[in-house]
């Protein structure tokens, strides 16, 4: 089988395609030929070794397809399903042996790249706002790269649940998209100030909650649009990764919180991951919940569409295809 493999860290060159031998089905595993493996900045991470990894590995944690054996521990998952996971390293391949514990089951009416766009991207926007910070009718939150996968997401499913939605975004193109995902307001970072203007359109409150997947660049602006005792939900560092922080600046500025939390904290319980999914799924269907795909690579061009998301060049869901 064809696959991406790193023998070291580094830039996108690192990424190498390799023929490697398809894996022997454990007990307690899944042999499942890919549709679609999902590209996310963790990828990018684990690649340049901010996430050192084993070496060689080959990398991805996200993916869909179609089982082709299910190991002999395994029950309630045959030969044909249809399955998806946001968590499984090795999924930049043609076929992945994966965890049965680690899947999801995808219902008739999903396709596999929705499927595999509802993962990592659909269950981190869902924890987010379903379980870090429940959103609720009327209250407001600021979506940072709100254009972006989980961006999109979080735009559509916080409007979906009564809230007001601010997002931010660099160009009237990606304003248009995170208005069209239900940003009620979209502040333009290139042009004006965050945390100002956001504390204008909240009449000098604050909003209640950031969901900041962005991280350096929009640190002390996200913290500076909360009002009083609200929640910082620092989920990601596309920018960079946030230096070392004086706790005693939240007193100071209003009894604020902050977290960085992360998905795989989120889906530990029995049955949690697939609640999540099914709950994304039933919106979907509904037609509440739209997955944009923003470009969709072939496998051996998975150097390309890093250095594409690296350089915030997309909107929407990036995906290969093995």
């Amino acid at each position: 089988m064809l696959a991406i493999q790193v023998d070291q860290p580094g830039g996108p060159e690192v990424l190498k395609v390799a023929d490697l031998p398809v894996p022997v089905c454990g007990p307690d595993q899944l042999i499942v030929e890919l549709a679609f493996s999902g590209v996310n900045f963790i990828d990018i991470y684990q690649r340049q070794g901010i996430y050192p990894m084993p070496s060689p590995y080959v990398p991805g944690l996200e993916g869909s397809g179609v089982v082709t054996e299910v190991g002999s521990a395994v029950q309630g998952i045959s030969v044909g399903d249809k399955v998806a996971w946001p968590s499984s390293l090795g999924s930049y391949s043609q076929v992945h042996a994966v965890n049965a514990a680690s899947v999801v089951k995808v219902p008739e009416g999903v396709s596999l790249d929705v499927a595999c766009a509802a993962m990592l991207q659909g269950m981190t926007a869902h924890y987010l706002i379903a379980s870090l910070y429940e959103i609720k009718p009327g209250d407001t939150a600021l979506v940072h790269a709100a254009a972006g996968g989980v961006g999109q997401l979080l735009c559509q499913m916080i409007s979906n649940r009564g809230a007001i939605v601010i997002g931010t975004a660099s160009t009237a193109e990606k304003a248009d998209i995170a208005t069209r995902a239900g940003a009620s307001h979209v502040i333009r970072y290139d042009t004006e100030d965050v945390a100002t203007k956001a504390k204008e359109l909240t009449n000098g409150i604050g909003v209640d909650v950031v969901y900041d997947g962005v991280g350096q660049a929009t640190f002390e602006g996200s913290l500076a649009s909360l009002k009083r005792r609200g929640m910082m939900a620092l989920f990601g560092g596309a920018s960079g990764m946030v230096p070392a922080f004086d706790l005693q600046a939240l007193s100071r500025m209003g009894s604020l919180f902050v977290t960085r939390p992360t998905l795989a904290d989120y889906i530990v319980g029995p049955g949690e991951m697939q609640w999540r999914a099914d709950e994304i799924f039933a919106e979907h269907l509904a037609g509440k919940l739209n997955f944009a795909i923003g470009n969709a690579y072939a496998l051996q061009d998975a150097k390309d569409a890093h250095t594409d998301l690296a350089a915030r060049k997309t909107t929407g869901k990036l995906l290969l295809v093995p």
